[in-house]
């Protein structure tokens, strides 16, 4: 059986039947969470097959049935056992067969009784009862009016206190005089639990069954009051921000139903159940369920609220926990850096030395590596090699030019327009907490009143401290080490030594004009190509001419200039298809001069220039590259002056002093006279002038330049030579070897003088690079002069 949602009770025209018609032995239909008392009117919706034949059989007889209530509603089909003892005897008054099968009865309680024995349980109970009537009382003792009084008054303040006051009723009230007949009445409009209510039902003395019911009153009262004065602080209290609240939202709901807005639940519960599947570490999800309550209980126009929506799309669009899956496949790796990088050798290694840890170690911490070298070597396009052969994301940001330590840690959230710092959005537009993570330009980091963002730079480049990096925004640690980090940078000079200290640093050279032609050939040509519309078929050029490009249109230790000339060519071979050119064109020797214009670079010519005795070639290490350095002596007539130009920095200067007094202890070799250097005057000069130098490395060389002017010998023009000079003539090493050979190379040198403490970095220079140049380990300056100079 099925109630509505609404059960009607009231007082109505009684049917008059007398106690002692009522039948010993009724059909009994059990009722579900409602207890029925005299007097009640009362309508039930009946469903159960062994209630509608219970009804059937009442309207066949004498409209009489017995109602019990259950004891656990959540039974279908309930025995003997499952219903209370004492009911309700009851007149069908009215019934209704509705469309679904089920009726629609209207019954009036008519007296209780007591269930003495089940006769019959099939197809419906039919239950032995003894039926129980309240004595009457002739007169009403002082004590039972004054509990019927407190009944009515009770009744009345609770009536008052819901602003559901009725005169009618309290006319109905008024006019009961009977003690039982009151409770029934009140009971039946209370808002009892099941058990509270069979406990009136089952008590007899209506004077015992009043009090309880008084008791049941004054609780309810305690409660109301309390309610009514809850109620009221909160409405005194509520100031104007709260009225304006439920305005807007009384707007807010206007608007809904003008179609005009969504439901604002509908985007909490969407972040909600976002924060609830996400993959977070549980601190975080208990963060994100707090500021959603606070983001729940604010206003959409409140000015925090957009703070606090921004916030939470931040937290969980923050990968915590998820990452991409390693490739961790050694051979494919290998094939993949080999096909997009043409050498470097060395960092390849190294990579696929991590790739081995991480097989054997599930958990390792991200190496990090600097790559340091002059540009366009390919620093960043091997980070992204990187990546694609680990199968992890890229992700590159640039460092230079930065000045502010919140682009790293991020904005305090206290702060219009707050976000995150940079590593941070990095890994949220990759969506993994594992990519490779390139730092290009790390050498070129500034700092001011601003912060130093070196020094932020240090927990993120620590994997002692980065698995707890602490972003000021999300106010949480965030892990780091699973993160491949990559720096780039051209000099290790401006990086701070504790920043240094971090970082694997791997030293990117340059490459040889073999390497160039190969890289040409494989990436450089092919792109140029694609990139300005032709086909391979349009442009035919030998290694000859690709070869002359390389020496006599660039001089670097990079690709970029190389990759400028190609598709200078291109370009030009283009505008001929263009035009209705079918081509295939083909670049020589007389033609190249037509599409790069003349040579820039004659490398076979720069050491021509050393025919005569004070001039001496040496080698630099520059932040592009290496470069040759060529020095000028003249020697005057004077008063003992030495005059340097050039553009020289202070080291150079101190070289210059020095070479200078390793010069004058040769006197007798010379056959100088004692007072030679105070009747000349000495100008040294480092050309191009425009261009400042610095640097000990060209001690050796200023020596020798001197050396050739004094002594009147010719320098040869096939050698080179670097290292720093004292003043007993010692060669203290240098730094840089790699990349001054490799200057050296292209200038078609083929000795090279080095200190003897450089001899062990040889093993770091390519084996096709130590085959072409002969390099010359020297402890003193003694040892150069006596093999520097033409025969």
């Amino acid at each position: 059986m099925d109630f509505g949602d609404t059960l009607t009770t009231g007082m109505g025209d009684f049917f008059d039947i007398e106690t002692e018609n009522i039948p010993n032995e009724l059909p009994m239909m059990a009722v579900r969470d409602v207890v029925v008392f005299n007097y009640m009117i009362i309508p039930l919706f009946v469903g159960r097959a062994a209630s509608v034949a219970a009804i059937n059989e009442a309207m066949l007889k004498d409209k009489l049935i017995l109602l019990v209530t259950q004891k656990d509603s959540s039974i279908d089909e309930p025995g003997s056992g499952d219903v209370y003892q004492v009911g309700m005897v009851s007149m069908i008054m009215r019934t209704l067969k509705l469309p679904d099968g089920r009726l629609k009865v209207l019954v009036q309680a008519l007296c209780k009784a007591q269930i003495d024995e089940i006769v019959k349980e099939e197809p419906h109970f039919v239950a032995k009862i003894t039926t129980i009537i309240d004595e009457e009382k002739k007169s009403i003792s002082v004590k039972e009016e004054a509990l019927m009084r407190t009944v009515r008054e009770n009744t009345e303040k609770i009536l008052s206190l819901k602003g559901i006051m009725s005169s009618d009723l309290m006319v109905i009230l008024n006019n009961i005089e009977e003690p039982g007949r009151l409770a029934d009445l009140v009971v039946s409009n209370l808002r009892l639990k099941t058990p509270e209510s069979q406990k009136v039902l089952e008590t007899f003395d209506p004077v015992a069954r009043l009090s309880i019911v008084a008791e049941f009153l004054r609780k309810e009262l305690e409660v109301s009051t309390v309610q009514a004065k809850i109620e009221s602080d909160a409405k005194e209290e509520m100031g104007r921000n709260q009225r304006e609240y439920y305005l807007r939202e009384q707007m807010q709901a206007l608007k809904k139903e003008l179609g005009d807005i969504d439901d604002r639940s509908e985007e909490i519960d969407e972040l909600r159940a976002k924060l609830k599947k996400m993959r977070m570490p549980k601190s975080v999800r208990k963060e994100g369920m707090k500021q959603l309550k606070r983001y729940e209980m604010m206003h959409p126009d409140a000015s925090e609220a957009s703070i606090v929506r921004t916030y939470l799309d931040w937290i969980i669009e923050v990968p915590w926990l998820r990452g991409s899956k390693d490739k961790l496949d050694l051979i494919h790796a290998k094939e993949v850096l080999d096909a997009d990088h043409y050498g470097l050798e060395k960092i390849k290694e190294r990579i696929l030395e991590y790739l081995a840890v991480r097989k054997l170690n599930k958990n390792p911490k991200g190496p990090i590596l600097c790559f340091v070298g002059p540009p366009g070597v390919g620093k960043t396009s091997l980070g992204q090699s990187i990546a694609r052969a680990i199968g992890r994301k890229f992700h590159r940001i640039s460092l230079g030019g930065m000045h502010d330590e919140a682009e790293i840690r991020g904005h305090r959230r206290t702060y219009i327009g707050a976000m995150p710092g940079r590593i941070i959005q990095g890994l949220k537009t990759v969506g993994a907490n594992n990519p490779v993570f390139m730092m290009d330009e790390i050498d070129k980091v500034g700092s001011d009143y601003r912060g130093d963002p070196s020094s932020a730079l240090l927990e993120v480049l620590d994997p002692e401290q980065n698995f707890a990096f602490s972003d000021h925004y999300l106010n949480m640690p965030y892990d780091l080490s699973k993160v491949m980090f990559i720096v780039t940078a051209n000099m290790t000079d401006t990086i701070p030594s504790p920043l240094l200290d971090r970082m694997e640093v791997i030293r990117l050279s340059g490459y040889t004009l073999e390497e160039k032609m190969v890289i040409a050939k494989r990436y450089l040509m092919p792109r140029q190509i694609k990139e300005n519309g032709i086909k391979g078929s349009h442009l035919k050029m030998s290694d000859k001419i690709l070869e002359q490009i390389i020496t006599h249109y660039t001089r670097e230790s990079g690709l970029r200039n190389l990759e400028r000339e190609i598709g200078k060519v291109c370009r030009k071979i283009a505008r001929r298809v263009a035009e209705g050119g079918k081509g295939p064109y083909k670049i020589s020797d007389r033609t190249i001069i037509s599409y790069l214009g003349p040579p820039k670079v004659l490398p076979e010519m720069e050491t021509d220039s050393i025919d005569q005795p004070g001039l001496a070639t040496g080698l630099a290490w520059t932040e592009v590259g290496g470069e040759i350095l060529f020095i000028e002596v003249s020697i005057l007539k004077g008063k003992g002056k030495i005059t340097l130009t050039g553009q020289l920095g202070d080291v150079m200067k101190e070289s210059a002093q020095a070479a200078l007094s390793f010069c004058r202890t040769k006197l007798e070799e010379l056959e100088l006279p004692d007072t030679y250097f105070e009747e000349i005057d000495i100008h040294v000069h480092v050309p191009a002038g425009a261009i400042p130098k610095d640097g000990p490395s060209a001690g050796v060389t200023m020596a020798t330049a001197l050396y050739s002017a004094l002594s009147g010998k010719q320098v040869r023009k096939d050698i080179a030579m670097t290292g720093e000079i004292t003043l007993r003539g010692r060669v203290l090493p240098i730094g840089g070897l790699k990349e001054k050979a490799l200057a050296a190379l292209r200038a078609k040198i083929t000795t090279i003088f080095i200190p003897e403490e450089n001899k062990k970095d040889l093993i770091e220079i390519p084996e096709d690079i130590r085959k072409k140049l002969k390099f010359v380990p020297v402890k003193n300056v003694d040892q150069i002069l006596g093999l520097a100079f033409k025969k």
